[in-house]
């Protein structure tokens, strides 16, 4: 997938500079002037996190690494980028996606600070981590496991703990928080199976499971496990019906009052 993506790439990056063509400098800087789709996003992505103490260049060798020793790397990467323009109307390039998403882009410096992690580079991996808190407004623990289509939605203020799973194909909207409910040890953050969509605002706390294709509404505070294909929704947050689709992460429906779902008359006015 990655090598079809990264051809749409250059594509789009070329008909960007016959149109606007103030941007083309920008756009031959980060597209047209790399060979490969891994070579453009460490590019991107390294120049961002860059500070005074630790040059682009030095970010961009460790992401040129992490994509040697992490070989599925750059499959998820792929998978990232198809799955923000899949699912957001507003991203309608991949282009888009790859330039100016913040979701995406602290999503990959994840993957770097994940693959750091794993090699017992924990001090660089928190140094990545703090630097893609600080840019793009994302606080994910380098040791939280984050599989592949995964979207961010606008992104601020996503907070993620140590001991975090987030599998497959999961879609998460700004201001939300996997987090843990104290000061305890061990495994502490919820895990996130593969097809779920977490509304913007909504806290999921404690080691708990939400199921496959689950469905949380915004705001709400969730406190014990989620069975798989429901709709939670609430302080706390309580089941009030199900998702009309399989994956709901991909059908991005944030409306639980749906025709076919049960409705709750105490939850009339509640909207993901």
């Amino acid at each position: 997938m990655r090598h079809e993506i990264w051809q749409q790439l250059r594509t789009e990056a070329k008909e960007v500079v016959t149109r606007e063509p103030l941007l083309a400098s920008h756009v031959y800087s980060c597209i047209l002037n790399h060979e490969c789709l891994g070579s453009a996003l460490s590019f991107i992505v390294a120049n961002k996190l860059s500070d005074a103490v630790v040059s682009a260049f030095t970010i961009r060798e460790l992401f040129d690494q992490a994509f040697v020793d992490c070989d599925r790397m750059l499959t998820h990467v792929a998978h990232d980028i198809k799955a923000v323009k899949d699912r957001d109307p507003a991203a309608d390039t991949y282009l888009t996606v790859i330039l100016n998403l913040k979701g995406f882009h602290a999503i990959q410096a994840h993957r770097l600070a994940h693959c750091l992690w794993r090699q017992n580079r924990k001090e660089l991996a928190r140094f990545i981590q703090s630097r893609t808190s600080e840019v793009f407004g994302v606080d994910i623990h380098p040791a939280c496991k984050v599989g592949h289509g995964i979207m961010f939605d606008h992104a601020t203020g996503i907070v993620i703990g140590e001991t975090a799973i987030i599998e497959d194909n999961v879609s998460i909207l700004q201001s939300v928080t996997l987090g843990g409910t104290g000061n305890e040890k061990g495994d502490r953050h919820p895990k996130i199976r593969a097809g779920v969509l977490i509304g913007a605002g909504a806290k999921v706390l404690g080691n708990i499971e939400v199921g496959e294709g689950a469905r949380i509404g915004a705001g709400s505070v969730v406190l014990s496990a989620v069975p798989a294909h429901t709709t939670v929704v609430g302080v706390p947050a309580k089941i009030v019906g199900k998702p009309n689709c399989p994956c709901p992460a991909k059908s991005m429906n944030q409306n639980f009052l749906d025709a076919d779902e049960p409705q709750n008359e105490s939850h009339t006015s509640a909207m993901l």
